[in-house]
Formats: structure tokens, sequence, C-alpha cells
């Protein structure tokens, strides 16, 4: 499907999106893309999330210059438990894509600790 690409083409090549919940300001955001879905880390020593769960509108942005949208997309936000399957796979890529990390010797462990790792799923593209 063309949408579904588009959406991961454009994320997956960017470094940092910015990310709303409904009717709320956009916070720009580091994530990992990982089988067709994003995560983000933040809180504790991390980036502030603008959303814990629900909804979000993801706006993908030209990484040459971060001004010209590539694509906007919604998702649905879910909230990853340290410890969980999904957490095993996924809090080891994040932490190997983190960059300028405080804590080098184990930010899983601390994420675990003071953290909240979140999964977007697209659902599709945010009509204009």
């Amino acid at each position: 499907m063309a949408t579904r690409t588009l959406v991961a083409e454009a994320t997956r090549r960017s470094g940092v999106v910015w990310v709303s919940a409904p009717g709320e300001a956009p916070a720009l955001l580091w994530h990992l893309w990982h089988e067709d879905r994003m995560y983000v880390v933040g809180d504790g020593q991390e980036q502030p999330l603008p959303v814990t769960g629900g909804r979000a509108l993801v706006t993908v942005r030209s990484a040459a210059s971060q001004s010209g949208r590539v694509v906007e997309w919604e998702a649905d936000v879910d909230r990853i438990a340290s410890g969980s399957p999904a957490w095993q796979e996924v809090a080891p890529l994040l932490a190997a894509s983190r960059l300028n990390s405080q804590d080098r010797s184990d930010p899983a462990g601390r994420w675990a600790r003071e953290s909240t790792v979140l999964r977007f799923t697209p659902i599709g593209l945010r009509q204009a």
C-alpha cells in the first residue's frame, strides 16, 4: 500500500518527528522506526512526551531543511510495559539508536525505572 510505504520510509529516514495530541502543540521527538511502528522513550531524564496514549498526530519534515512537511500521519499510541516481550525487543534497539545518552552503561534499565516507552501504530494519513 502506497500510504504505508510513504509513512514508513519518511519516518524511518527522519531522525526526529513532531508529535502532538489532539488540540495540543507539537513537540519534537527522537524516535525509532521498527516493524512498521514508531517507538519513543521519554520522561525521567529523557525527552518530555506530549502524549501518553490514545491518539496522536505525527508530522515528518524534510530531513534536509526540517521546514517542508513530507507527511502527516495519525497513530494509535500505547505504552510498552517494562519487562514485556515488546519491551525486551525494542528497548535494546532504542538504546542503540539513542544519541548523546547520559547513561551509556544501561539506558534501558534506567528507562524501566523512570521513563515511558510508547508505540505509535499508523492508522492513516492526516487529511489536509
